[in-house]
């Protein structure tokens, strides 16, 4: 039967860019998950005997919430939902899974690379058909429900054994709980040589892979030490565990140091790779080679052809505004188009759904294809060891030759997290002033040449998409980004992203914190960092 609960809207519902992220005691407040979830079921229409596609990274609360879902989706009308054993699926592994068996749309619950445990994060977020983040008007419209929802439908029924894996009956409506790696591991071998790969580990080529304690323990073990040979313990913190063992499962420099520092032995591995709290970001390096995600991006598009699922070539690139123009130079050179979006993959949706673009990529660590519509931390992997496996040189080399090809993009990003968020749009509001006046400005980097706050129009469907970031471009492709992000929980992150390019023949092997000092320097003058966040240096530098 199914019972009609009466609530109060919540004025703090607004999703962000990838659905709506908050404190685990903001989560458990009475009816603030129903809202939500009710919200989204209130703003869809058609679904009716519909398959919903249910999981995420493991995080607390996510069994809890799961049940919760399963049973405002039975009252809601859906037919069907699939569930990953466990509660478990991946973000990548979902948008797959709703893809593959035809389902309205999923609910991924996850907080991505933020912590996890009973004091830390959790989030929810709508993917649509097409396996992707639901676009601005449907979390527009998501948000606008929230606001005026005054009642949800639920049921009183059992949970159900999410560790069992088969169909069970929630008042007419099937559960179906599935082994959340299967379906996502022969994708991946559908798209790479793994006899390649096996060949490579075979010579006594060595990867180490850091799961973070994270949702990827479970796929990468599948499919490195399963599927592809590799020893056992190559996967490392493989157990997703509800408070990521205490790790931020960010991958970066800072979350993944002793990573890094196995990679920077004379005797460490030869390649090295993480992923975050539900998979879709990762990070890569090699033996005493750090790559940057901007850098890893053109180094996959460069050298997708030498995998099965890419032999026949790109049709476009795609990245993200912030991210560095090392691809640009990439998709030049193999005469494709490069399209620059706002930061968000659902962006990259419309042009993976249109054929416009291939490979797509942020800096932020995330990178995919059009195999889904997610990025994908196992799939970067895969892809770099499929390159790996066929040019038979390190990663030392591959990026060497790379640069000396396509010169090189020095690049850093600089996040102060958790700042006054008076203070923060105080900063931006500053920037976007004084944007008619920047040219010609002398800096420690130069003269400004340009400046402008980027605005996106949608080639597939005219949507604009405003005020996505101030730029503040230097000679020869040097510059400055300032944004404020939509991920964190807590007051507000403000990033600072720095590029120098130096072209093919200059000097490529600068440090990058030597190269782009000067622009440091430039971005403290222009944007007065110091005065408006309180902060002498930033939170973490990737």
């Amino acid at each position: 039967m199914v019972q009609i609960v009466e609530t109060v809207a919540f004025d703090d519902q607004k999703p962000g860019t990838s659905g709506l992220r908050k404190k685990v005691r903001v989560f458990q407040q009475p009816n603030y998950a129903e809202n939500f979830v009710q919200s989204v079921f209130d703003s869809l229409e058609g679904y009716a005997g519909d398959t919903l596609v249910v999981g995420g990274d493991g995080r607390f609360l996510n069994r809890e919430v799961i049940q919760v879902v399963l049973r405002m989706a039975a009252a809601n009308g859906f037919g069907r939902v699939i569930v990953g054993q466990g509660g478990i699926l991946s973000t990548p592994a979902a948008s797959h899974v709703i893809r593959k068996y035809g389902a309205f749309g999923g609910l991924v619950l996850s907080a991505s690379h933020n912590p996890g445990g009973p004091d830390e994060d959790f989030g929810i977020k709508y993917n649509i058909g097409n396996g992707g983040p639901a676009p601005e008007s449907v979390t527009d419209a998501i948000h606008a429900r929230s606001l005026t929802i005054t009642r949800y439908k639920t049921l009183e029924t059992p949970d159900i054994d999410l560790d069992a894996i088969g169909t069970h009956d929630v008042a007419g409506m099937a559960v179906e709980v599935i082994d959340p790696v299967a379906d996502y591991a022969e994708l991946m071998e559908t798209l790479f040589d793994f006899a390649a790969i096996r060949a490579l580990l075979g010579t006594g080529f060595t990867i180490s892979f850091d799961a973070m304690s994270a949702v990827t323990g479970p796929y990468a073990t599948e499919i490195f030490e399963r599927r592809l040979g590799a020893p056992a313990g190559t996967v490392v913190n493989g157990t997703p565990l509800p408070d990521f063992g205490h790790h931020h499962p960010d991958p970066n420099l800072v979350h993944a140091k002793d990573l890094y520092d196995r990679l920077m032995q004379a005797d460490g591995p030869d390649f090295g790779a993480a992923s975050d709290g539900d998979g879709d970001r990762n990070l890569i390096i090699g033996k005493q080679r750090y790559v940057t995600p901007s850098d890893s991006l053109a180094v996959l598009a460069a050298n997708a052809h030498l995998a099965p699922g890419y032999a026949s070539g790109l049709a476009g690139i795609a990245r993200s505004m912030p991210t560095s123009g090392a691809a640009d130079r990439v998709a030049a050179a193999l005469g494709i188009p490069l399209y620059e979006t706002p930061t968000g993959w659902k962006f990259f949706g419309n042009l993976l759904d249109a054929g416009l673009a291939t490979i797509c990529g942020e800096e932020s660590a995330g990178t995919g294809s059009s195999h889904v519509r997610e990025k994908d931390g196992i799939w970067a992997v895969l892809l770099w060891l499929n390159i790996l496996a066929a040019r038979r040189e390190s990663v030392a080399a591959i990026m060497a030759d790379h640069w000396a090809r396509y010169g090189r993009n020095y690049y850093a990003r600089h996040d102060y997290e958790a700042i006054a968020t008076d203070r923060a749009n105080a900063l931006m509001a500053k920037l976007r002033d004084s944007l008619a006046t920047l040219a010609g400005t002398e800096t420690p980097a130069g003269a400004v040449q340009a400046a402008d706050d980027f605005s996106y129009t949608d080639p597939t469907d005219g949507s604009v998409s405003a005020k996505q970031g101030v730029r503040i471009l230097f000679a020869e492709g040097s510059r400055l980004v300032f944004r404020l992000s939509g991920t964190g929980t807590q007051g507000a992150t403000l990033r600072l992203y720095i590029e120098r390019y130096e072209p093919a023949g200059g000097d490529l092997g600068l440090e990058p914190g030597d190269a782009l000092a000067p622009l440091i320097a430039a971005a403290e003058q222009l944007a007065s960092i110091r005065e408006f966040t309180g902060m002498d240096e930033p939170s973490v530098i990737t």
